[in-house]
């Protein structure tokens, strides 16, 4: 799996030509979850919330790139 990004222990993943929505994916610590590009929901798996914030606010900063 390709790292995109390492923060604070949180590992966000994208794969070329992975499956509808377009989605990357978000390990921390025994936590995995897909999250949705478009909407930035979690469509599988969990994070904690702060995680999952912290997530969020690093996305919305990407969000046209990571569409591309």
């Amino acid at each position: 799996m390709p790292v995109i990004e390492l923060f604070e222990g949180i590992k966000i993943l994208m794969f070329a030509n992975d499956y509808n929505p377009p989605h990357f994916h978000v390990y921390y610590a025994s936590f995995k979850a897909m999250v949705e590009i478009s909407s930035l929901q979690i469509i599988r798996g969990e994070l904690p919330n702060k995680q999952y914030h912290k997530v969020v606010e690093w996305a919305e900063l990407r969000q046209q790139e990571l569409l591309i």
